[in-house]
């Protein structure tokens, strides 16, 4: 909430309802209770919340997830969220712009989990084919199948100043190369040198860049 605090207008966000579709189908040992204590902790019941809001007056919807709920954000919920988000955006002809932070898709869920990687870009396919622009806002951290699938692939990736960007952790890296890596290796900084991010931008200024996209692509 925070986070869309930042970036929309006040009172403008109406939260797009989709149930909680989360289920241990799995029977993963510890899933149940992990996802009580991450309700309690946080004042949300899943680790996206999608929406209508305007910035700056101008309508868009607005997915932003949250790894503070679990860092695993992609799940069966997630998916679901997300792409009925998608699915207005479609129905009202408005731009679509997800705030990213996520280790990645959630283990527990298996393969459920990685399913969303999948089908969020189906999705995302239907709003390129109506012309509609799709913007990813990517925060610290941004890893695993997230960036893999649908952080990255938009018509415009903003990153914000100093986030952590990649796939595999650089720990899990170092060992099986077994070559140093640059300083600022899976840094916002290092993705945008190489092409991967069409701008960094500091939280300050984050609404203000995102306001004169929209402007210039409405």
């Amino acid at each position: 909430m925070e986070r869309i605090a930042i970036l929309a207008d006040e009172y403008s966000f109406e939260v797009i309802n989709v149930p909680n579709q989360t289920q241990n189908k799995a029977e993963f040992p510890g899933y149940t209770e992990k996802l009580e204590r991450a309700k309690s902790a946080t004042t949300s019941d899943e680790a996206v919340v999608v929406g209508i809001a305007t910035i700056n007056k101008q309508a868009l919807v607005l997915a932003v997830m949250d790894s503070f709920f679990m860092m695993g954000s992609l799940n069966t919920t997630a998916g679901a969220r997300i792409k009925a988000g998608m699915k207005v955006a479609l129905e009202k002809k408005l731009p679509f712009v997800i705030v990213t932070a996520s280790g990645g898709a959630r283990m527990q869920e298996g393969i459920y989990s990685l399913l969303q990687m999948n089908s969020i870009l189906y999705m995302k396919q239907k709003l390129d084919d109506a012309g509609l622009l799709v913007m990813s806002l990517l925060t610290d951290p941004t890893m695993g199948g997230v960036s893999a699938s649908f952080a990255l692939n938009n018509d415009i990736v903003l990153a914000e100043k100093q986030a952590k960007i990649g796939f595999a952790g650089e720990r899990v890296i170092k060992k099986t190369t077994n070559e140093r890596l640059p300083v600022d290796f899976q840094t916002a900084e290092g993705l945008y040198s190489n092409g991967f991010v069409d701008q960094v931008i500091d939280r300050k200024n984050l609404k203000q860049v995102i306001s004169q996209l929209l402007t210039l692509h409405a």
